[in-house]
Order: structure tokens, then sequence, then C-alpha cells
């Protein structure tokens, strides 16, 4: 089927804030073909990344080091916006370094989204809330990508919010892991819980797919697929009572399910993030 839309769309990373917030070893070659799940043209990549010259010229590993990733992403299509760190002393004297490109990332993402349909931010930071607002007043959609400390009001404003450890690959494991097999490790939110039963259901994407929104599992279309758990199995950290919503983020093995052929259970359940 082919799902091409012809949109225009846009990506704006603010790299330092999603290095901090659990993004550090984020795949962009995953994360763009998220953003053009639908067929989308990607007339912008914007990567905002801060770079320590001052550090680059004592540290020859870490200049050969960030060269090379800067490499990397441009070789993926991304234009790597770099800000210097400047270094600053505080009234105890102790150094710390300073980077921010809010300000380019805002300026460019008003700027450019002129000329666009869609634009992805991939940042958690309530400092974009008003951007974001001025975007959409345009007639642009405007959809959020963030992993951890995420502003509720950023979450609310955008016209979609997804947890970046949804997608799938996105995050990576740092071991071999064909994500929706059987014997792999997912990412997803729990969708069902009965707790007169005391059980539940964990909806993982299986794929990248630009039907997002078709939940029907009936469907053909639907991208998601379900592993049961026992709420025993759950950490003792997780609030049952808060079961189910769109914020807490669970990380599973899938496991041959011991009720129905063909479906999952879900082992060894951890909560790895509750935006």
């Amino acid at each position: 089927m082919n799902t091409s839309t012809g949109f225009k769309v846009g990506l704006y990373v603010d790299s330092q804030n999603i290095y901090k917030s659990g993004g550090n070893n984020m795949r962009y070659d995953i994360l763009r073909e998220f953003v053009c799940r639908d067929g989308s043209e990607p007339i912008r990549l914007n990567a905002y990344i801060s770079y320590d010259k001052e550090r680059s010229e004592n540290d020859s590993n870490y200049r050969v080091k960030t060269e090379r990733f800067h490499s990397i992403l441009r070789s993926f299509g991304y234009k790597v916006i770099l800000k210097e760190v400047k270094w600053y002393n505080d009234e105890d004297g102790q150094r710390f370094g300073k980077a921010n490109a809010d300000l380019d990332l805002a300026v460019d993402l008003l700027n450019e989204s002129k000329n666009l349909d869609k634009v992805t931010l991939v940042s958690g930071d309530g400092d974009f809330v008003k951007v974001v607002t001025s975007v959409q007043n345009q007639g642009c959609r405007v959809e959020v990508i963030a992993m951890e400390n995420v502003s509720t009001e950023l979450k609310r404003e955008a016209d979609m919010f997804i947890s970046g450890y949804r997608i799938p690959n996105l995050i990576p494991f740092n071991r071999k892991n064909n994500w929706g097999e059987v014997g792999s490790t997912v990412r997803g939110l729990c969708s069902y819980v009965n707790e007169q039963k005391t059980i539940g259901y964990l909806r993982f994407l299986t794929t990248i797919s630009p039907y997002l929104l078709v939940l029907d599992s009936t469907s053909p279309e639907c991208p998601y697929k379900s592993a049961f758990f026992h709420l025993s199995s759950l950490p003792d950290s997780v609030d049952v009572s808060r079961l189910p919503n769109y914020n807490d983020i669970f990380e599973f093995e899938l496991a041959h399910s011991k009720k129905k052929e063909g479906f999952f259970d879900a082992k060894n359940t951890r909560l790895v993030s509750n935006l």
C-alpha cells in the first residue's frame, strides 16, 4: 500500500537536552525513519549540538570522537549546528560550561516552519511551548519526541507526543535484540488492567508505521501488539491504581503465551520512565 503523503517535514533535535534525558545513545537514522514514516519528504533535518572547542584543542580523543559523530549525522542527511561551550566561574570560583542552543533552534523552527507541513521537535524542554504554539498557529502540525524530564505543558501543547523509548530501536539495547520477536526486549505502556483478576496487558509498537493512531488490534493496519502480565509481576515502585496510563513506560521481555497460541506474555518487566 502506498502511504506517501507528499508532506514536507522538518526535524529539530535539541541534542544536549536529549543526551541528558535518556537519549545519549539515540539512533539518528531511526529517528529520521520515524519522522518520515508516512512517506513525507524531509526538508529540514537539524541537529543542535554542543561542542567544547577548548577541550578539543587539548583532548585528541574527544576531538576525534566528536568529529566522527558529526560526520555520521551528516551522512544521515542532518545539518549539524554546533553551539560552542562557554566557560564561566561561579561565586565559589568553580568553572562551569554552558552551551544553550534553545534560541537558535527556536528561531530556525519559527522561520523554516512557514514552508513545512509538519515539524518534529525532539526535546523535553518546556521553554519551547510558546514556539510550538506559534508554529501551530501558522498551520503546521507539531509532534514532540522525548524520553525523560519532559515538560507536562510541552506534551499537552504538542499535536502528538510520543516517548522515544516506545519507538522500535530508537534507544538501542547493549546487545543484539530483534524487537518484537519472542525472546526480545521491547518497551511499551500499560493499555489494560483488571484489578479484580490482577491481570493486565502491555502494548508495544511492532514496527515504525504511518498508522500510529490505529489501535484496533483486529485491523490489518494496526502496528501494535500486546503482552499479558500479572500485576504481581510489576516492580514494587509501580502504583497499580494509576494504571492504565500513558506516562509509565515499561521494558519487558516477550515470551510465548501460556494461554493462547501466537500471543505474548511479558517477563522481567521493569519501569523505564514515568513522565
